[in-house]
């Protein structure tokens, strides 16, 4: 679905990796550890088309990345569903006005009603949906990301440090609801430094865990 092959990317004349290759398949649920500044966000960004690789190909769903022209970007975005670590909200609009602008943006306003209701339940935010996002504690504006990156319904779920803000309770519960995509057949890809946050899913589900470290992506231990 979306496929890395040896792509280099860097800042300022320094390489936060070269040669790297990555493979997200169909289905997959993979982690990605490694310290700060290893360029775990960087890597994200390359994956759903908000950075261009300075070398190598990345393809999306089978087209290089490299060929794509704006608006066959921003459709090969529909189907990607990116939760962002600082997740950003108009702060005019109630949350679930929030949740939908994917689908007005979209020209599809019209689902929204189809679906919104059960999705604002699903994440637990049914007697927030009138609320401003300045209303909401960190774990609900975390379930609420959450929320809006899955109204499309898109194939591949990428997460940058969902839990970083929230407590341990929480955490599992947003962890809970990747798992239950997972299980409807989406690709899922998680960014993260806990280590404990990942061996709490051992018994939940069949991930693969990559480290980046000093410009390499290696498997630290394979599957949990």
């Amino acid at each position: 679905m979306i496929e890395l092959d040896n792509v280099s990317y860097g800042h300022g004349g320094t390489a936060l990796f070269s040669q790297l290759s990555l493979t997200l398949a169909p289905g997959s649920f993979q982690f990605l550890t490694g310290p700060s500044g290893a360029g775990k966000t960087t890597l994200l960004r390359l994956c759903y088309a908000d950075l261009q690789a300075q070398r190598g190909k990345v393809r999306l769903f089978g087209q290089d990345a490299h060929t794509l022209d704006r608006d066959a970007v921003a459709m090969s975005r529909r189907r990607i569903g990116v939760v962002h670590q600082d997740c950003q909200f108009l702060d005019h609009l109630s949350v679930a006005e929030n949740i939908a602008l994917p689908l007005t943006v979209a020209d599809r306003a019209s689902e929204a009603s189809e679906n919104l209701k059960e999705l604002l339940a699903w994440v637990g935010l049914s007697k927030q949906s009138g609320q401003r996002p300045p209303e909401l504690s960190g774990g609900e504006r975390q379930r609420a990301a959450l929320a809006r990156a899955v109204i499309m319904s898109p194939d591949v779920i990428i997460a940058d440090e969902p839990t970083g803000n929230v407590d341990w309770e929480m955490s599992q519960r947003l962890l809970a609801l990747l798992v239950e995509l997972h299980r409807m057949g989406k690709t899922v890809l998680i960014a993260t430094h806990d280590l404990a946050m990942i061996r709490s899913l051992k018994s939940d589900v069949d991930a693969r865990v990559l480290r980046l470290k000093d410009g390499q992506l290696t498997s630290a231990g394979a599957v949990l």
